[in-house]
């Protein structure tokens, strides 16, 4: 990105429809940027958004519906961006799959499914954006997770998973580099997940927080914009936006 003026840039988000995926959606539009929202089974939320956004500006909203867990896809998605924008300027790897995988009873298929929706649908996806990035000298922005570093118990498979995205992020900023910047933001508590904790678990997960309270997805969605808008010499990095929950050892 040569300046700071986001006005009809294009940015494609994975899982950008719901929860983080919307606020950063948001966010992005709000800063003049036309949008291409990935998403799987919510279709209602995805019309929603895209009419919300589209009533705040004509046109401005394409959306893509794909299992990332199938590479060509990726390709499809990438090439639809294309063909309605006519370029792309940020990818934004976004959607992931989380549930409890104790060892021990771990299967297969959810190893599978765990490390193809958080790893390698971002690599590929990552692969077949990066030409059309490299045109626009465009950025690259991975959701990893503070249990990347930190395993998370009862959730090796998803750690294992996001710890590849932050290997990910690094090799994809030595690769695409000077072109296409590539860097990552490690959520801590901001949205507790859709399979409800008990206030027991959210308690003793915020006493551990510095700020002593979780976070908002626009504390995310400011981050990316950041690092789309205001980063120009950042590359390779992980930010950890957790409220100082990894100060505790």
């Amino acid at each position: 990105m040569q300046n700071n003026d986001l006005t009809n840039k294009v940015a494609l988000i994975t899982g950008g429809v719901k929860r983080i995926g919307a606020a950063i959606a948001r966010q992005l539009h709000a800063s003049g940027m036309k949008l291409a929202l990935h998403y799987h089974h919510s279709n209602t939320a995805a019309h929603a958004l895209q009419a919300e956004l589209n009533n705040r500006r004509s046109e401005s909203v394409l959306l893509l519906q794909a299992d990332l867990r199938h590479p060509p896809k990726l390709t499809s998605m990438v090439r639809q961006v294309m063909e309605h924008y006519g370029h792309l300027d940020v990818l934004i790897n976004n959607a992931s799959t989380f549930y409890s995988t104790p060892i021990g009873e771990v299967e297969e298929k959810e190893w599978e499914e765990l490390l193809d929706t958080n790893l390698k649908a971002p690599f590929f996806l990552s692969q077949a954006a990066a030409p059309h990035l490299t045109k626009t000298q465009g950025c690259i922005i991975n959701l990893a997770d503070i249990h990347a570093e930190r395993p998370m118990k009862l959730h090796a498979v998803y750690s294992i998973a996001k710890a590849g995205v932050v290997m990910l992020t690094k090799a994809l900023a030595r690769e695409l580099g000077p072109k296409v910047r590539v860097n990552a933001i490690a959520p801590g508590a901001i949205l507790w997940p859709e399979n409800d904790q008990d206030d027991v678990s959210k308690q003793r997960i915020i006493s551990n927080v510095a700020l002593k309270r979780h976070g908002d997805p626009d504390d995310i969605a400011k981050t990316v914009l950041f690092l789309v808008r205001d980063a120009g010499y950042i590359t390779g990095q992980v930010i950890a936006v957790d409220g100082g929950r990894t100060l505790n050892q």
